[in-house]
């Protein structure tokens, strides 16, 4: 087990500590609760309820368990295959699956449908319930996204990644018209301070985070624009975009709450991909349209004048 700890303040009392804990930990409340009932959350050493209350200057322990590793497995699920060799491939991920497996999301993910389709010759360095995955994209953005088939492949496209070589070219719907046509965010991104769910400009525990944009359309209310990426953090466009006070449309974690146009998400689609060829040397390029629900929130807009 992993100990957490943390110093309580008095500006924090009366507020629940599985609330509290919540804001810090990667965990849901329901998560504290049980480790609570089970005796790994202490204040001042002493095992709490999970309805105990702060009373400011309580110096909390949280004894967090080791992640117990499963193997993924594979499920025959359709997979729009851009490009395949021995060595990767190229797959085009629809919005709403989720790339790996993990709490919530045991199955029908991409790595389940890779497994199938890949009949387990993935490499294995992101480990089991990683397999083949050199970068991600979130849930709920669509688009192109790499594979490798083994651990060559994997560690030629991470190092292509680390040097900034690698072509990552996004299309996104923002909130707002922008002031310049284009520009550059060059602002570093870590795990959000209070929210550890989000992630946030800061210069604490931060890796350096670059986006380039440039402005497509404008519409009323929206705007559509290119985004190009010198490094992939977790959520950099979204983060991005919102400290400009333009959030990804449909983003209701770094914008409105609000989703008025049932997006179900962010409307952000990776749909350029370029690379070195890991084994051949050969420069690849992919580009992929944008998919039905991206196009037809355009088509509204553009509806309207």
């Amino acid at each position: 087990m992993e100990p957490y700890c943390v110093k309580t303040t008095a500006e924090q009392t009366g507020k629940r500590l599985d609330v509290f804990l919540a804001e810090q930990l990667p965990m849901t409340r329901s998560a504290i609760q049980a480790l609570m009932e089970n005796g790994a959350v202490t204040a001042d050493g002493k095992k709490v309820a999970k309805n105990y209350r702060l009373r400011g200057g309580e110096d909390v322990t949280v004894m967090i368990p080791d992640v117990v590793p499963c193997e993924a497995v594979a499920q025959e699920i359709p997979l729009n295959i851009v490009y395949e060799d021995e060595h990767l491939l190229v797959v085009n991920k629809p919005k709403g699956m989720v790339v790996h497996p993990a709490a919530g999301h045991t199955d029908g993910t991409l790595v389940n449908a890779l497994l199938a389709h890949c009949k387990g010759s993935l490499s294995g360095i992101n480990g089991v319930l990683r397999p083949g995955i050199v970068h991600r994209i979130d849930k709920d953005t669509s688009g192109l996204l790499i594979v490798a088939k083994n651990d060559n492949a994997h560690q030629g496209l991470a190092a292509q990644i680390k040097e900034h070589s690698f072509t990552r070219i996004y299309e996104a719907m923002i909130v707002g018209h922008l002031t310049d046509s284009q520009g550059t965010v060059d602002a570093p991104i870590g795990r959000h301070p209070v929210d550890r769910k989000k992630m946030a400009i800061t210069p604490k525990n931060s890796k350096s985070a670059v986006t380039h944009y440039r402005v497509l359309a404008e519409y009323s209310g929206y705007s559509h624009v290119q985004l190009k990426l010198e490094t992939g953090r977790t959520h950099q466009i979204r983060v991005h975009m919102a400290s400009l006070g333009h959030p990804v449309a449909g983003d209701t974690v770094y914008g409105s709450k609000k989703d008025p146009h049932n997006l179900n998400g962010q409307c952000l689609h990776a749909k350029d991909i370029g690379f070195i060829h890991p084994v051949t040397g050969k420069e690849l390029y992919f580009t992929s349209d944008l998919p039905p629900y991206f196009t037809a929130f355009l088509d509204k807009l553009r509806s309207k004048g």
